[in-house]
């Protein structure tokens, strides 16, 4: 595969909500197919074929087989992190989803906003983007200690045309 299609293909992978949240399932620790089905609500014929995908496009990497409780052959997959700097074409409407379903039958107290209106040249803008990615680079690769728990952020960055 050469590298437009590859970037392609990837592009493509992470179009996918149930995809991502694959991937932020698998990010720190290793689950097998049906653990993923399990966590998502799916049949695990499904999830299997979002899987392939992730590992086809370098997303997912298995880990050495094993046997389960009952002991029949797992495979645990884990996130490669790789999809943290992959572009994704049109992302926003993809990402807003995969936050919708992800936050979807939390409490409001399980989930922390914060919502500003700023008005920025491009030049501070694009600061506050930079400043923001450098700031969450940071603490993703930080060791996670023993009393870390898994949590998300999202952030969004829009013009405010009501705002005028």
């Amino acid at each position: 595969m050469n590298s437009d299609e590859t970037a392609q293909a990837r592009a493509r992978a992470l179009s996918s909500p149930v995809r991502l949240r694959i991937l932020r399932l698998c990010l720190h620790q290793a689950r097998t197919n049906k653990d993923i089905a399990d966590a998502l609500g799916m049949n695990p014929a499904t999830t299997l074929h979002h899987v392939r995908t992730l590992v086809n496009t370098g997303f997912l990497e298995a880990e050495p087989e094993r046997r389960g409780k009952r002991g029949a052959k797992e495979v645990p997959y884990r996130s490669t992190k790789l999809s943290w700097n992959t572009p994704l074409p049109d992302a926003a409407p993809v990402l807003l989803e995969t936050f919708l379903q992800e936050v979807n039958g939390l409490a409001p107290d399980e989930i922390q906003v914060m919502r500003v209106g700023l008005k920025l040249g491009e030049e501070d803008q694009l600061e506050l983007l930079a400043r923001l990615r450098d700031l969450v680079e940071e603490f993703a690769n930080r060791p996670a200690g023993d009393d870390a728990v898994p949590t998300s952020l999202f952030v969004a960055h829009h013009l405010d045309t009501s705002a005028g």
